[in-house]
């Protein structure tokens, strides 16, 4: 008897520890994946003959990564930031903010620290999660946009 309340006992704590060191994964944005958005966004820029700032964020919103292209503007450093952290914080696009301070909530334009104009984007896996973004400044907004875009695009195979 006394061997099967322990074996009970054993049992049960092996469940209850174990589940209480489980680790989550989930999938990040790595420094090398933040510099080949970069290069790649500098790359669309140089060909159109734009000079960007670029920043790239975690999902909480940390700095990964930020480059500054020569002669960029230098306000648009802020710029960028403030795009990278509006697509951290909302899992969808600056643009998508500036269409919604148009058309459903004009005070989010408002709010510190949120940007509604075109050139921040989240970075998604292909199942949907949310693992960062990237914040483009230093052309006009679709500019930015488009900028963004390439950045993303170049690591879209591994976000798969």
């Amino acid at each position: 008897m006394k061997k099967i309340i322990s074996l009970i006992v054993l049992s049960f704590s092996s469940f209850i520890f174990s589940n209480a060191n489980a680790v989550e994964m989930r999938p990040v944005l790595t420094l090398e994946m933040a510099k080949k958005m970069a290069q790649a966004c500098e790359d669309r820029a140089s060909q159109e003959g734009w000079r960007m700032n670029i920043a790239i964020m975690d999902a909480g919103g940390n700095l990964i990564y930020f480059q500054r292209m020569d002669r960029a503007f230098l306000k648009s450093i802020e710029i960028a930031i403030l795009k990278a952290e509006t697509s951290a914080g909302f899992p969808f696009s600056t643009k998508v903010v500036e269409e919604i301070a148009a058309t459903r909530v004009p005070g989010i334009a408002h709010v510190p620290g949120v940007a509604a104009f075109e050139g921040g984007l989240p970075v998604m896996t292909a199942s949907g999660e949310h693992i960062g973004s990237i914040g483009v400044s230093g052309a006009p907004a679709s500019d930015d946009g488009i900028c963004a875009q390439a950045g993303i695009d170049a690591v879209a195979s591994e976000l798969q």
